[in-house]
């Protein structure tokens, strides 16, 4: 009896554990859910879901992963009815495949429906400038990898009705081109789920999801307008789709209307854009006899002002030799007319070469015409293979986005920083440039008794303007952080001390001293303005869209191949990252997670072999997502990168 006694009683000992265990479980369940407000709980993964309850079904604003789905019993929800989304960012969304659609619903704004239902329809593996939800090629929206059906449409100053719960809908566009906000009025008081219009702070959730065109500020100026929107409804409380609770959101929706607004002048260009095109001859150049060429030096010829806006300058050695800088934007039929008009009236005999000044496809587009010259392509190391190889990066205005009729250019020199070249009788010093995008360079020479520096498309406007600091466009898709780029720049000029500044585009800049100091402290402005809009201390995260990158960005997988994923550290200490590709059917991965740190300040890049079934994978372009971890905190899967094994309408891909 004894045996049997102790025997039971090991037994109950046993099932007390296990009981233990499991309420400590489903306490810890609990605990993963805060209670944001009364009734509203949020559980949070790559995105703050927020669940409404009413009995045992929920409704979820926004889904991120989708793990909530997996611990919902825990606060007494045995089914999913709505989910709604705020907008199409992958984060918020990338847990759809694991809903059950005979239950669930989605709900979304007819704008980010498109985007949801059709997602690879903004992944191109030919880029053009006019893709739509693109700047210059780059898309910037993010959609999820597989489509998402949207079965309700949300229309702004509609109200979504859901037992008995009205919730009035506000379109928000700006952190997303149809983004949508819903408020709750309840008790007097009014709330609101907010998606990624704010963080709490008074402050961007990032940035490059507003950036829309090319330094224009569409986007910036839909969000102004969607925070305007929401500042005039009292809302006491916002739930945003990252960070804490926003408890004083009039007061911070107020606050965050006027960064923007000050913010606002800073970002565009520093420098009047629309006239570009329209501005009279330079003083200090002279019209020549030949067709649209004037001179600024004796040596040193540009287009006139019927020419503005396209690229062109040349410079004409005594010999009759010549050295182009930049050449596009301008029909074949006109360059074959200057080089005769050039070689009557200017001496010119031969154009030995071309060199670009960066990778935007607008400086070369006259390359093959060139070719047929014998003109020869010099440029510095870090942008030769943007125009030798541009399908394989995601940056705007790639040579292939132009529809130039050519879709690469192979560079015959490739120069490095630093480097001075002899050319007939001339130096010619090559240096880095960054500025508008981190792929530029800088040539300067002494030239008639000048020192002339040619600068691309760093720096534009009229340096006697006082109210001008000549910045161009800030895109951060052109891999261009500030402290990076601009003032890179910046310093640069201002040690070199140059007497007339060539941008491209026909844009001549003499006497720039005091206009370069007002470039400087620019970027010393927007440097700080960022820092004060983003939420993490190190603000290039919520800055820079490709801080997890991939190379090549478009990837053949018709035959095995290696891909390049690029972590970057901003941080003072080391980072660890673990990024988990998420593969489409049919295609491998080795490894498919990279984890690993990289040491303060750098940026560190690890190889991953693909391979493709080709009886599985689908035709045409798939996406490949990479989701996050950073120091263990989930982003989830911001970035991407995209892959094809067989094109459509072949079979197999070649």
């Amino acid at each position: 009896m004894d045996g049997e006694g102790n025997a039971a009683g090991s037994v109950i000992h046993h099932m007390i554990r296990v009981l233990t265990v499991l309420l400590a479980l489903e306490v810890l369940a609990r605990a993963a859910f805060e209670e944001a407000a009364p009734g509203i709980h949020v559980w949070k993964d790559t995105c703050n879901v927020h669940v409404i309850q009413s009995g045992d079904a929920a409704l979820l604003i926004n889904l991120g992963d989708g793990s909530v789905l997996d611990h919902l019993e825990k606060i007494g929800v045995r089914r999913v009815e709505w989910v709604i989304l705020t907008d199409h960012h992958r984060e918020v969304c990338q847990g759809a495949p694991k809903l059950d659609r005979t239950v669930t619903r989605v709900a979304a704004s007819e704008i980010e429906k498109e985007i949801l239902e059709a997602p690879l329809s903004f992944r191109k593996w030919h880029p053009r400038l006019g893709d739509k939800h693109s700047v210059h090629g780059a898309s910037y929206v993010r959609p999820p990898a597989d489509p998402v059906r949207v079965d309700h449409v949300l229309a702004d100053g509609g109200v979504f009705e859901w037992r008995g719960l009205q919730l009035a809908c506000a379109g928000t566009p700006g952190h997303s081109p149809g983004g949508m906000s819903l408020v709750l009025r309840r008790d007097g008081r009014a709330s609101a789920f907010i998606g990624g219009v704010m963080h709490e702070g008074a402050k961007m959730t990032n940035w490059f999801d507003t950036e829309w065109d090319y330094g224009f500020g569409k986007g910036l100026d839909a969000l102004i307008a969607s925070v305007q929107k929401l500042a005039a409804l009292d809302i006491g409380t916002a739930f945003a789709s990252q960070g804490p609770v926003i408890h004083d959101a009039a007061a911070q929706f107020a606050a965050y209307e006027k960064k923007l607004a000050d913010f606002r002048p800073d970002y565009l260009r520093g420098y009047p854009v629309n006239n570009l095109s329209k501005r009279g001859p330079h003083p200090a150049t002279k019209p020549t006899k030949a067709n649209y060429i004037v001179e600024v030096t004796p040596h040193l010829y540009m287009f006139g002002p019927e020419m503005a806006g396209k690229n062109f300058a040349i410079l004409i050695a005594d010999s009759g030799h010549a050295l182009l800088l930049d050449c596009g934007l301008f029909p074949k039929l006109v360059l074959e007319r200057i080089i005769s008009d050039m070689k009557e009236h200017l001496g010119l005999k031969q154009i030995d070469a071309c060199w670009i000044s960066h990778s935007h496809g607008d400086h070369f587009t006259l390359f093959p015409a060139l070719q047929d010259h014998g003109v020869k392509f010099w440029t510095m190391d870090t942008i030769a293979d943007k125009c030798e190889n541009p399908r394989f990066y995601d940056y705007p205005a790639m040579i292939g986005a132009y529809n130039a009729g050519f879709e690469k250019a192979k560079i015959d020199r490739v120069l490095k920083a630093g480097d001075v070249i002899e050319w007939e009788g001339y130096q010619l010093h090559i240096n880095w440039m960054p500025g508008q995008t981190e792929f530029g360079n800088a040539l300067w020479l002494m030239l008639d008794g000048k020192k002339v520096v040619f600068t691309g498309d760093n720096l534009f406007g009229d340096p006697s303007d006082p109210a001008q600091n000549g910045h161009e466009c800030v895109n951060a898709r052109n891999s261009a952080i500030i402290e990076e780029g601009y003032l890179v720049a910046a310093k640069y000029l201002q040690k070199l001390q140059p007497d007339i500044i060539m941008g491209a585009h026909g844009v001549l800049m003499t006497e720039p001293k005091a206009f370069i100091e007002r470039y400087h402290d620019w970027a010393l402005r927007a440097i700080g303005k960022y820092k004060d809009l983003l939420p993490d201390k190190d603000y290039e995260y919520g800055y820079d869209p490709y801080w997890v990158s991939a190379y090549p960005y478009r990837v053949d997988v018709a035959q095995p191949a290696e891909v390049s994923i690029t972590v970057r550290n901003f941080r003072d200490t080391l980072q660890k990252h673990r990024v988990v590709l998420q593969l489409p059917p049919g295609v491998r991965a080795e490894p498919a997670v990279l984890q690993g740190s990289v040491p303060a300040k750098s940026r560190a890049s690890f190889p991953v072999k693909l391979a493709a079934d080709p009886a599985v994978i689908p035709t045409g372009v798939l996406m490949i997502p990479m989701d996050i971890t950073l120091d263990g905190k989930r982003h989830g899967q911001v970035f991407d990168f995209i892959v094809q094994g067989r094109e459509p309408g072949t079979d197999g891909g070649k």
